[in-house]
């Protein structure tokens, strides 16, 4: 994506997360352009990106309206979303992980190290680290090559923010931002490693609990979660 574009997604995504964009409202290209300071192009395009995420809904019309949704829902496309990839890396465990499938990973794994070496994250890594995350799980459902685990991923990514890609940040706390994205990228490297050393069973639960730090991400960008609800449904994983 463009430079533009990307920052588009990322700043109409965090919108729609915090009730700046209502579920139900129309999205209209012209004051969304004006309010973010850019043309109108980049919005455009950014708008069915952020329908494919599940995000916006095609209006009966035209155009694209916020779809409604609640934290239940994304908390459970979340676990969902676990125990499909955990199942994934599991099978990758299994078979064996192949030399060009683990360079890959091993990219994954040096952009966000070197991401992260600055020990502060900028409005401009949000893009850069969501490309690289959603890039590390695809390869690992890729590698799996079960097109059922590949559809009903896809289905679940539908809901929002329960897609690996789906990232926003608190621009008031960028200091706990990093620490969540630290210790998400910490868990990619053992997840690498489990794959590595054929640890199917350790995987699956390593990709399992992976799926908790989304729920921490989204719980810092300022999502309503309740604590109680939260701290209900990670113990469940």
């Amino acid at each position: 994506m463009s430079t533009q574009l990307d920052e588009a997604v990322v700043r109409l995504r965090e919108m729609i997360l915090r009730g700046k964009l209502a579920p139900g409202e129309r999205v209209a290209e012209a004051p969304l352009a004006e309010e973010l300071g850019m043309s109108r192009t980049p919005v455009r395009q950014a708008l069915p990106l952020l329908a494919q995420e599940g995000l916006l809904a095609v209006h009966e019309s035209r155009g694209y309206v916020v779809r409604a949704f609640t934290a239940g829902d994304v908390l459970d496309a979340i676990d969902i979303r676990g125990v499909l990839e955990g199942l994934a890396a599991r099978r990758v465990a299994e078979h064996g992980a192949t030399k060009p499938f683990l360079r890959k990973l091993h990219a994954c794994l040096h952009d966000g190290d070197t991401l992260l070496a600055k020990r502060r994250m900028d409005e401009s890594d949000e893009a850069t680290y969501s490309e690289m995350n959603g890039r590390f799980h695809s390869l690992i459902l890729e590698e799996a090559g079960s097109q059922i685990l590949s559809e009903a991923l896809a289905r679940n990514s539908r809901v929002p923010f329960a897609g690996p890609q789906a990232i926003a940040f608190d621009r008031i706390n960028a200091e706990r931002n990093y620490a969540v994205l630290q210790y998400a990228h910490r868990q990619h490297h053992v997840i690498v490693a489990a794959i590595e050393h054929g640890q199917s069973s350790r995987v699956e639960a390593l990709m399992r609990e992976h799926a908790n730090s989304a729920k921490e991400s989204i719980n810092i960008a300022g999502f309503q979660v309740s604590a109680v609800e939260l701290a209900r449904r990670v113990a469940q994983v």
